[in-house]
C-alpha cells in the first residue's frame, strides 16, 4: 500500500509540474500579448491558448492538491465526532468523489475521442482540441486513483483501532 501511495505522489508531482509550467506559459503569453497589443500587433490565438492552458492547469493540479489536502473542507460537525467515525466519513467522501471524477474522466475520454474523430479544431489557430480534453480525462483519472487510495486508507483506519 505504501508503494502505491508513493507512486501516486510521484505521478501527481509530475502532473503538478506540468500544471506549473502551464501557469508560467500562460503568464508569459498574456504579458507578451498585452505588450504587443500596445504596439498594435496582438498575438493571434492568445485567448485560445490561455483557455487550453487553463484546462491543463486545473486538471493536472487536482491530484496533488487532493494528496496535500489543499482543498477547502468544512468540518464543523465532523470534528466533534470520534476519530473512527471521522475516518469512516472520509472513506465514504473519497468513494463519492472517486465516483464523480471517474464519471468525468470517462465522459471526457469519450468526448475527446469524438472530437478527434470529427477533426474539430480551434477557430483562430486551427489547433486540435482533443489533446486537451484527453488531458482533462487523465487529470481526473489520476485524481480517482488518489481518492481511492485515500478512501482505502481511511477505511482501514476505521476498522483498525
Amino acid at each position: 500500500m505504501i508503494h502505491i501511495h508513493q507512486g501516486l505522489v510521484r505521478v501527481s508531482g509530475l502532473f503538478n509540474a506540468v500544471a506549473g509550467a502551464a501557469v508560467v506559459a500562460m503568464m508569459l503569453l498574456t504579458c507578451a500579448d498585452v505588450l504587443l497589443r500596445l504596439l498594435r500587433h496582438p498575438i493571434p490565438g492568445a485567448y485560445e491558448l490561455v483557455g487550453f492552458l487553463g484546462t491543463l492547469i486545473v486538471s493536472f493540479a487536482l491530484a496533488l492538491t487532493s494528496l496535500e489536502k489543499g482543498h477547502i473542507a468544512v468540518e464543523i460537525l465532523a470534528a466533534k465526532l470520534p476519530a473512527r467515525i471521522q475516518f469512516g466519513l472520509d472513506a465514504v467522501a473519497s468513494l463519492i468523489g472517486a465516483s464523480l471524477f471517474g464519471l468525468i474522466a470517462w465522459q471526457s475520454w469519450i468526448y475527446a475521442a469524438d472530437m478527434r474523430q470529427s477533426g474539430e479544431v480551434s477557430v483562430t489557430l486551427t489547433m486540435p482540441i482533443h489533446p486537451f480534453i484527453y488531458g482533462i480525462a487523465a487529470g481526473c483519472a489520476l485524481l480517482v486513483l488518489v481518492l481511492l487510495s485515500d478512501g482505502l486508507r481511511a477505511a482501514i483506519r476505521t476498522v483498525k483501532p
